[in-house]
């Protein structure tokens, strides 16, 4: 297996599906010629064509639009919306039309169309390039929402989406596209070339949607993160000493209920780690999940740790930034209970 990025492992999930399946194609704004902002894309269009890979206009609700159209007569489109703050435009064709058809057409179409998007903060992007918006597709009925948080889980978990026969938002955690980030802004972000889930396969993979990773076992509370806050929990957990078990949830929705069951009920204790805004955010879902499940096991109130109901700020973007103090001292706060 070869040593990937995030970047490089999702580049290879297109490339492979690109060449398995002749209907699978990708554009979006600098997708083609320049091969992505960040570079997800480079050599698709030099090697599969201008027809395959391609660039769009700076229209994000034109993007959507044509690749439902697409998806509704047997391509599988693959979009990239350039940053997840410019979805926006694009979220109503995504919630009234990509999300819909299956059951307005009695089942007669599907959309199997996968929209991928940077999202996240860490990157001093400010309010307009660090937004976390998974709540929003996360409320839609007919969306699957997917978040990895290594290279292993990009490349399998991208090419499962793209095989899906319904609209997936696939929802990439920037900071960490070329090292796993602790949350500790002085520390020098090591490479994914010193992690072991940057060995990914070169060939075909996939990892099922829907089912979560248990990435450290512990007996004492249950944190449950995706993305870049799985490498945050886990940093929280070894700092603080407490025996924590960190679960990556990896598919938002569908949930694997089963899995956060199994480990709540073993703890007796929950937190919850996202960077997007506390209010409606996606970890009241998880609490509500959790409580309803695992009343009668949980010895302490559940505990989210989150970003805060402003705009995400640029000079203040680390007391934003939900970094590994704030989750140590919600694991110690439910210990204590």
């Amino acid at each position: 297996m070869a040593s990937m990025t995030m970047i490089q492992a999702l580049n290879s999930a297109l490339d492979v599906m690109m060449e398995r399946d002749p209907n699978v194609l990708t554009y979006g704004e600098d997708v083609g010629y320049f091969g992505g902002v960040f570079r997800v894309t480079e050599h698709l269009q030099k090697k599969y064509g201008p027809k395959r890979c391609f660039d769009a206009p700076i229209n994000e609700c034109g993007i959507a639009a044509t690749a439902i159209g697409m998806a509704v007569y047997g391509l599988r489109p693959v979009i990239e919306i350039q940053f997840a703050d410019y979805m926006y435009p694009a979220y109503d064709q995504l919630v009234s039309e990509a999300a819909r058809i299956r059951y307005r057409s009695a089942n007669d179409f599907t959309v199997p169309l996968t929209v991928r998007m940077p999202y996240g903060g860490g990157i001093r992007g400010g309010q307009t390039h660090s937004q976390s918006p998974e709540a929003l597709f996360t409320h839609v009925a007919g969306l699957k929402t997917v978040i990895p948080s290594t290279p292993y889980d990009a490349k399998g978990l991208l090419i499962a989406a793209i095989e899906d026969d319904d609209p997936v938002i696939f929802m990439e955690p920037k900071r960490i596209y070329n090292g796993p980030f602790d949350g500790w802004p002085e520390r020098q972000v090591q490479p994914w070339a010193k992690h072991a889930a940057s060995e990914t396969p070169e060939g075909y993979y996939k990892i099922p949607l829907g089912k979560a990773n248990v990435v450290r076992a512990g007996g004492d509370v249950t944190v449950l993160a995706y993305g870049t806050m799985v490498h945050v929990a886990r940093s929280a957990a070894e700092e603080s000493g407490i025996d924590a078990e960190v679960i990556d949830l990896r598919t938002l929705l569908p949930v694997d209920i089963e899995t956060i069951v199994t480990s709540v009920a073993k703890t007796g204790r929950c937190v919850i780690v996202h960077e997007a805004t506390r209010t409606s955010g996606y970890g009241a879902e998880l609490s509500a999940l959790v409580q309803e499940h695992c009343f009668y096991q949980l010895e302490a109130p559940i505990q989210r740790v989150t970003g805060y109901d402003t705009p995400y700020p640029h000079a203040q973007e680390w007391d934003y930034f939900p970094t590994p103090p704030r989750v140590i001292k919600a694991m110690r706060h439910v210990m204590e209970a």
